[in-house]
């Protein structure tokens, strides 16, 4: 067998590729045992609760190790891939010669054979062997021990029971006495199975018969028909989702509000852009200008774009925007954002909506680009729904949620005419924005949609 030295071999832990996070799922290995990798190449795609990355190993080498299985989530930090960095297979391990068992204290084997993942030799600082001769002779030390006790025979020297550390710190944690764990290794080495044995509960004494409790029913084993349901399992981007709504719910005090406009206008314009020569191969659609709108109705009303310190008992001005646009994804719900928004004109907004779109769509997005958002849109009017209450993205002040633009009956200069219509929700931070600013915001956006001429004379 193939063993690899400890100078050969590199370790990849799993990093930590968004801010804070704990955990990733291993989605797929690009790699296999025996594949030749380069510095910088792409070994696996691992799912964070933010999105999925690709993760690059930073040196060239042979795998040798894959560490854990398509599907497992392992904890940042835990090695995930070992690496065989000498240009070549590990030689054999040289034979031991026989020689008579060492204590576990004393220096490490120097071949180090492959073990399970929790169970690698733990760091220590270095040991040295005692010198030769500083020994004290067996009948010294029970001569001395016996002047101690008091007797005036000597007491035996109890000897140290044999185990290695790995086996030492198991007996410490269950809190077991290794001097009275019966060894069953080789020369009397205490084992990882002793241990437990020594651990393994007693047969219980039996004494004169008493009349016996009221028998307590177990509780039933839930069985579920699997022909008529399916369980999935919450984790990643979904369990990340349901974690941030409850804070965000059950942490800010939401108030949301609704205005029903006419967006008729706003509705020529999309048709107009799309002929515009700025725009071609853009994308140019109603969230477009919508997003355009709330920019606008922010830099009217900057109070809106804030966040709330609860440790330091302040409120935060953005003096930026970053725009967040919720996206649904076969992972789940995300919301990366436009940094800067604020800053970019028409034509680099839609293409910097585009480009958010189809990197979402891939699961490509990075977790950079879901930190640090300010205010979001939602758009449930691309499912057919009218609006909703959207609940706030965690750590900001404002969340807009578009409704369904349709053609409805609308009194339009005095007279009943078919105009597109769609109905706006603005949920808020009730602790940043009282009911007069929010109803500001919303005011503005609705009338720059049924007017957006004043996205000129307001911009």
């Amino acid at each position: 067998m193939t063993t690899m030295t400890e100078a050969s071999v590199r370790e990849f832990k799993m990093p930590d590729v968004g801010e804070g996070l704990t955990e990733a799922e291993i989605l797929k290995w690009y790699v296999q045992v025996g594949d030749t990798v380069t510095d910088g190449q792409v070994v696996c795609e691992v799912e964070t609760a933010k999105a999925a990355v690709e993760l690059p190993i930073p040196y060239d080498g042979v795998v040798r190790e894959l560490r854990f299985a398509e599907g497992t989530t392992v904890d940042v930090g835990t090695a995930i891939i070992a690496v065989d960095v000498s240009g070549g297979a590990a030689p054999e391990p040289a034979p031991a010669a026989p020689a008579e068992p060492a204590p576990a204290e004393e220096a490490e084997p120097q071949g180090r054979t492959p073990v399970l993942v929790g169970y690698g030799v733990a760091a220590s600082s270095t040991k040295r062997r005692p010198r030769k001769g500083s020994e004290v002779p067996a009948a010294a030390a029970q001569a001395v021990q016996a002047e101690l006790n008091g007797h005036g025979a000597a007491a035996p020297v109890k000897e140290r029971p044999l185990a290695k550390p790995p086996v030492r710190k198991l007996a410490k944690d269950l809190g077991v006495d290794l001097a009275l764990v019966t060894p069953s290794g080789p020369d009397g080495i205490i084992t990882r199975e002793d241990v437990h044995a020594a651990v393994a509960p007693a047969e219980p004494v039996v004494e004169a018969p008493a009349p016996a409790p009221a028998a307590v029913p177990a509780p039933a084993v839930a069985v579920y028909d699997s022909a008529r349901e399916t369980r999935i399992p919450v984790k990643g981007v979904r369990k990340a989702t349901a974690q941030a709504m409850i804070g965000s719910a059950f942490t800010a005090p939401h108030v949301t509000e609704f205005v029903t406009v006419d967006v008729t206008r706003t509705m020529k314009l999309v048709e107009e852009l799309k002929q515009d020569k700025e725009f071609q191969g853009l994308r140019v659609n109603p969230l477009l200008l919508i997003a355009k709108a709330l920019l606008v109705a922010i830099k009217r009303n900057p109070e809106v774009n804030a966040s709330w310190d609860e440790a330091a008992q302040e409120i935060v001005l953005k003096h930026y925007v970053n725009l967040g646009i919720a996206a649904a994804t076969p992972r789940g719900l995300i919301v990366p954002n436009i940094k800067d928004a604020q800053d970019k004109t028409l034509p680099q907004l839609s293409s910097a909506l585009g480009e958010l779109v189809t990197t979402a769509r891939e699961g490509k997005t990075s977790p950079a680009a879901m930190q640090g958002g300010t205010v979001t849109i939602t758009n449930v009017g691309v499912f057919g729904v009218d609006t909703g209450t959207p609940i706030l993205n965690p750590g900001e002040s404002a969340i807009l949620a578009v409704g369904a633009i349709k053609l409805q009956p609308w009194v339009h200069k005095g007279k009943v005419k078919p105009r597109q219509v769609t109905t706006l929700a603005l949920s808020f931070d009730h602790r940043l924005v009282d009911g007069e600013l929010g109803s500001k915001v919303l005011a503005d956006v609705a009338a720059i949609l049924e007017q957006p001429k004043r996205l000129i004379t307001w911009a």
